[in-house]
């Protein structure tokens, strides 16, 4: 089997744990390849069209586990996701089951588990999000006016410092710091999530996964937005512009090599969280 790597990159203790790793993914006869950076840190071929993986490892905590999200989807494979991040909601396993997971892994030993995604719209940008799609003020000094509508249907025009549409997988991220619900995974749902909306009156709101939701930028003001998906910028708005996110066609498969109850993971991360 063919696994590529993708690692924290500020981590120095990233690079160890790939190292060890590799290793561990060697002796028990996988070939392994990297993401370019991480491969030229530590001797390993870069993966790509010749060194095709059949399996992506996320080495850090959900911001690599999301970035891995996109090699995984270029090259249509599952992925797994080791924690040596602070919070690791999304990742499967935690170092000291490292070795297990491995054998498991190897063994297919394990289940997969698919996650829906949402694709965004912005003018000329196309993207993919698995957790999260966030309209923010960035950068500019005032309130923003976001209108957010629901297959058409006006749903709330939002003062705010912005608004965040989140899967059910991404509803114990930046949704959950804004006041939002904890969902499990396998409701077909979104919630919208105002952050710091300037009134009593807006709440969070679930709303059906097939529903196509525009956010519209104000046109009352020269106001500029931030566009961020997964954590990553990817567009920017100035007034009247608008986003448009519904469910993609693509999924991405998670592989599970252990039992993790959802709420029994959650209640454990929220512990950690508020340590």
């Amino acid at each position: 089997m063919h696994i590529g790597l993708v690692v924290h990159s500020h981590r120095e203790q990233a690079w160890d744990f790939a190292r060890r790793t590799t290793s561990l993914l060697m002796e028990r006869g996988a070939e392994v390849s990297a993401e370019p950076l991480l491969a030229q840190r530590i001797g390993l071929p870069a993966f790509d069209e010749t060194h095709r993986p059949e399996v992506l490892m996320s080495l850090g905590g959900d911001g690599t586990f999301l970035r891995c999200v996109q090699f995984a989807l270029a090259y249509d494979v599952p992925l797994m996701g080791v924690n040596i991040g602070r919070l690791g909601f999304l990742a499967d396993t935690q170092p000291d089951a490292l070795e297990e997971a491995i054998d498991c892994l190897l063994a297919g030993k394990y289940t997969l588990e698919t996650r829906p995604l949402m694709e965004v719209i912005s003018g000329d940008t196309t993207a993919l999000a698995l957790n999260d799609v966030v309209i923010s003020r960035g950068g500019y000094a005032r309130l923003i006016s976001v209108t957010t509508l629901v297959d058409g249907e006006e749903a709330g025009r939002f003062v705010a410092d912005g608004v965040i549409l989140a899967s059910p997988t991404g509803s114990t991220g930046y949704s959950l710091s804004a006041g939002g619900p904890i969902v499990a995974p396998g409701v077909d749902c979104m919630v919208i999530t105002p952050v710091c909306a300037h009134s009593l009156q807006h709440r969070p709101t679930v709303v059906c996964g097939q529903a196509q939701i525009r956010f519209i930028l104000g046109s009352d003001a020269e106001q500029t937005a931030s566009v961020e998906v997964d954590g990553q910028s990817v567009a920017s708005l100035t007034a009247g512009m608008e986003v448009t996110v519904a469910r993609s066609p693509k999924q991405i498969q998670l592989i599970r090599t252990g039992k993790h109850p959802f709420f029994s993971t959650v209640r454990e991360k929220l512990i950690q969280w508020t340590r």
